[in-house]
């Protein structure tokens, strides 16, 4: 399950990192819960369906919010999603708090989850065959639908994330795609919070498409990089949290951490270290072109 979170998420956050929406996502993932809590409070049910509805419908508003505040005054895209994410995540607690106090339906089962509870999940049959965990089967759906999404727009997503004039002049639609890649990152994160939370959705949002992005400048290799990291996020963090018996989605974001930090050190051509080289020697070539000068 980690796995299918963190891949689908990755594949999806090298266009979110792209686009500069990574705070949009983190915006998303807290503003959800509204979304959910009232789609629970109108049909009663905590099923997939109306709750994965509601937090579309969420995700659709929170980034309409912040487009609006944006292009109606003078506050700044950050200061815009800081704005939309807390007053929306602050709306969902209150009507938790008011509405469904004596009701399973808990905020801090949105920010951490938990994947070692997962087994413990409902079964899916196919046909009277036992298929597995009904959040394993779902998320690996939506990694399903995320990877033929991918290959069905991918010029376009290419094109809308690089240039967004290009894109118009060729007859793109821009704001279909923006708003397209909302709806879907919608639904990974409805897909993950119950399992395992919004901490670990925001990580992988950002984590392995940065990191990947940091190691080459082909989006192709980037997306089949950000799903082996995924992988290894996966693995080495259930390992950690086995060893500190320890929430698995803590140790995968740790992991995701660490990996980073050693990726944007050594990183063959944007590392911090090849950075600071590069940087000394154009340095040193400026100072010796202004030495041959003067003599």
């Amino acid at each position: 399950m980690g796995f299918l979170v963190a891949g689908t998420c990755g594949l999806v956050g090298c266009f979110v990192i792209l686009r500069r929406m990574a705070l949009v996502g983190d915006a998303i993932s807290h503003s959800i819960l509204p979304g959910i809590t009232l789609a629970f409070l109108l049909t009663n049910s905590r099923d997939t369906l109306p709750m994965m509805l509601g937090a579309v419908a969420a995700g659709v508003v929170t980034v309409a919010l912040i487009e609006a505040i944006r292009y109606t005054s003078r506050i700044k895209p950050d200061a815009a999603i800081g704005i939309v994410f807390s007053s929306l995540f602050a709306v969902g607690v209150i009507l938790i708090s008011v509405f469904a106090d004596e009701v399973d339906l808990d905020a801090e089962c949105v920010l951490y989850g938990e994947l070692g509870f997962i087994p413990l999940q409902d079964i899916a049959y196919f046909g009277g065959i036992v298929i597995g965990p009904e959040p394993v089967v779902r998320m690996a759906i939506i990694t399903l639908i995320a990877i033929v999404l991918l290959f069905a727009f991918f010029k376009e997503m290419i094109v809308t994330s690089f240039d967004s004039g290009l894109a118009a002049s060729l007859g793109i639609n821009t704001t279909r795609y923006q708003y397209g890649l909302t709806l879907f990152l919608s639904i990974v994160i409805v897909s993950s919070f119950e399992s395992v939370g919004v901490v670990l959705v925001i990580a992988m949002i950002i984590f392995p498409g940065a990191t990947a992005l940091m190691l080459t400048d082909r989006l192709p290799i980037a997306l089949a990089l950000s799903t082996v990291i995924s992988g290894a996020y996966s693995l080495l963090g259930f390992h950690l949290a086995t060893w500190l018996n320890a929430s698995i989605a803590g140790g995968m974001t740790v992991i995701a951490g660490i990996v980073f930090g050693i990726v944007w050190a050594f990183a063959p051509q944007r590392g911090l270290i090849a950075t600071l080289v590069r940087n000394r020697q154009i340095m040193e070539e400026s100072a010796l072109n202004f030495s041959r000068e003067e003599k």
